[in-house]
């Protein structure tokens, strides 16, 4: 399965790889391999070590409280305890060290190491200079957050294949019925 990286921030993208959260719930982390699949599409690492069930686990209990951490910022409320104390725990983990070859940047990592560089990447967006970036996708049934890093600011969708297009094709067969509505009348 080749997992979708629209976000521009890899907590993000981890956030959102449960999909429809508000309506039919898709996961796309639902066994191991995709889970090691992820941290490799991601960039994250270029080699992990086999993810298990208990890293599986773990990582979307991760995903969870980013979602709820990010979400908790866009809404200007206060952070879940829970949701923060994970995060601050798995930071603190040793992280995917990239390393120099001859061919030139490897990072090799287990499943705890890849985690916990996402979980650092959370909190450097959490904390620093891309937080007014953030913004929820404006198609209602998407749930993605993404970095708005756009000329003017003024992205609206996560991305054009997947929402985007969705939501103005809808919009234009609407406008098309309307006015086939008001020419009979």
């Amino acid at each position: 399965m080749k997992h979708v990286f629209l976000c521009g921030n890899p907590a993000l993208d981890l956030a959102c790889t449960l999909r429809a959260r508000r309506t039919e719930r898709v996961e796309t982390l639902d066994v191991p391999d995709r889970l090691d699949a992820w941290y490799l599409e991601s960039g994250i690492v270029d080699a992990v070590t086999p993810c298990q069930e208990a890293d599986l686990a773990q990582a979307v209990a991760v995903r969870e409280a980013i979602y709820a951490l990010v979400t908790a910022r866009l809404a200007g409320d206060g952070y879940d305890d829970e949701a923060l104390a994970l995060v601050n725990d798995i930071a603190r983990r040793p992280s995917a060290a990239p390393r120099l070859t001859a061919k030139g940047r490897w990072v090799e990592a287990t499943p705890v190491q890849a985690l916990s560089t996402v979980a650092r990447h959370a909190i450097e967006l959490l904390s620093g200079p891309e937080v007014p970036l953030m913004k929820e996708c404006a198609n209602p049934e998407c749930t993605k957050i993404f970095i708005d890093r756009s000329r003017g600011g003024r992205r609206e969708w996560c991305g054009m294949e997947s929402c985007g297009n969705k939501i103005k094709a809808a919009a234009y067969r609407a406008r098309k019925k309307d006015a086939q509505v008001a020419g009979t009348r």
